[in-house]
């Protein structure tokens, strides 16, 4: 509870929290609803998943998750802050959890009003006809997409923990998250380009968001929202092996 409760307030009076977190959503709302009104539709059909199209804004709102979670470590490092914090808290795998739980929370926090109004305004900028997916699939988009940018916070907060280094640390992340998909369309192999799909955790994580086709999709949603699970479950084992390893 005491580290916690620490973690909290850092994360609450660090002058950049408050402006992340309404970044989140302004970026997330502002990209999904101008990928839907670039969108030129027919009557009943866009040619396209449309509760997907208007999550679209998950792409930039997920690099701001990330800048976040980095800097609630990378900020502690560059200042000096965290030799104070484990000295004061010398149990750093606690100090870690609470950390780890604050970031997510507070991304959870604001993906919940971000991905709510994408979707609604998705709904109206898109013929009404066109959004008709069953209510359990876009339950399951949206609140797969709240889950989504909270394994992306912890991802990214597994990588500032084991590189200390907050520009290192976020070129890290978004190469995982952006140039893996880019270096897969350029794999001529079909089957090697569905194993990359399968295991990048961007393109296995987004799946979560498909209302149709799914078919089609490289694994099914929640299996593909698993694999972005395993990867911040790696990110944060990493994290923590190397701060019980190395001298604060």
């Amino acid at each position: 509870m005491r580290q916690l409760h620490a973690e909290w307030t850092k994360l609450r009076t660090s002058p950049g929290t408050k402006w992340l977190l309404a970044g989140i959503i302004a970026a997330t709302v502002a990209l999904s609803a101008l990928a839907c009104a670039a969108i030129v539709c027919r009557a009943s059909d866009c040619g396209q998943d449309p509760v997907k199209l208007s999550l679209t804004g998950t792409l930039l709102g997920q690099a701001v998750v990330a800048i976040l979670a980095v800097l609630a470590v990378g900020g502690e490092y560059s200042t000096g802050l965290a030799r104070v914090t484990y000295t004061a808290m010398p149990r750093r795998l606690g100090v870690l959890a609470a950390k780890a739980a604050v970031v997510t929370a507070a991304v959870v926090a604001a993906a919940a009003v971000a991905v709510p109004i994408s979707m609604l305004a998705g709904h109206a900028l898109l013929p009404a006809q066109s959004f008709t997916p069953p209510a359990s699939a876009v339950l399951r988009a949206g609140a797969g997409t709240v889950l989504y940018l909270g394994l992306i916070a912890l991802l990214s907060l597994g990588l500032a923990t084991a590189m200390r280094s907050s520009a290192a640390a976020i070129g890290t992340v978004l190469g995982l998250l952006f140039v893996i998909p880019i270096l897969t369309q350029a794999v001529s192999d079909p089957a090697w380009q569905r194993h990359l799909e399968q295991s990048a955790p961007m393109s296995a994580g987004l799946a979560i968001q498909a209302t149709r086709d799914l078919q089609d999709l490289p694994l099914s949603p929640w299996a593909g929202l698993g694999v972005l699970a395993l990867w911040a479950a790696g990110a944060l084992g990493l994290g923590a092996w190397t701060l019980l390893g190395r001298d604060v």
